[in-house]
């Protein structure tokens, strides 16, 4: 196990994922999370370990990828509605021509 100690303010998002990619980060994350929840209650309460920091950073880093997941959608619903804009107006340059 790695001796770096994980800590909310110092976790951040990959740049480039994709929706899928996001959703299998998340995923990986509730997973990580929940083992590690279990271990902390696993543990005697005056034992030295970082459990509870390590579960804080991993939420703020699912967190942070969650929220590109939102922000993924607005893009999505964006890329759309210029779509059909631009649908529209070649419709209607058409029915110009056809005039």
């Amino acid at each position: 196990m790695d001796t770096y100690n994980m800590k909310p303010e110092n976790m951040r998002a990959p740049a480039n994922l994709s929706r899928e990619d996001i959703q299998k980060s998340l995923d990986e994350l509730d997973g990580k999370i929940k083992v590690l929840k279990g271990r902390a209650h696993a543990t005697t309460a005056d034992s030295n370990h970082t459990y509870h920091e390590h579960i804080a950073a991993l939420e703020a880093k699912r967190s942070l990828i969650a929220q590109k997941l939102d922000d993924t959608s607005d893009d999505y619903q964006e890329k759309w509605q210029d779509l059909r804009k631009g649908i529209d107006n070649l419709n209607n340059d058409i029915e110009g021509f056809m005039k």
